[in-house]
């Protein structure tokens, strides 16, 4: 009997959200109900980065993976992405921990935008100061 045990998981990074789900399967990855390919289709990094966590453990083709993701754009995504493939690979397996742990897999990246100062351009980008 073929295991058919679902396992969720919430990753975030910058204002994205993704919700995954890993399905014991063939190795397919679908975004929004659309093909990973189709989804993160302007940037082939993309979709070898949000697989990282498979590749590192060498099981990209044992898992299905279905993602719901919205906020942020697609850089942000694609790491709320890996954030939750991970944490729901460590549910199903807590032996793997160790393994994502070391290649910085289970941490949110708390990175995010600086907010605009008054008196300043941007962040920390001042106005071009004028001398006559």
């Amino acid at each position: 009997m073929v295991d058919k045990t679902v396992y969720f998981a919430t990753g975030n990074r910058k204002e994205s959200t993704a919700r995954v789900r890993v399905i014991p399967g063939s190795g397919k990855m679908t975004i929004n109900g659309v093909a990973s390919e189709n989804y993160l289709q302007y940037s082939p990094s993309y979709i070898r980065i949000s697989t990282s966590p498979l590749s590192t453990l060498g099981l990209e083709e044992k898992y299905d993976i279905h993602v719901n993701a919205h906020g942020g754009g697609l850089t942000g995504q694609a790491g709320a992405i890996i954030h939750g493939i991970a944490r729901a690979l460590i549910d199903y397996e807590p032996d793997l921990k160790p393994t994502l742990k070391k290649e910085k897999l289970t941490t949110r990246d708390s990175r995010s935008v600086e907010r605009k100062k008054y008196g300043r351009r941007k962040a920390r980008r001042s106005f071009q100061f004028s001398k006559r």
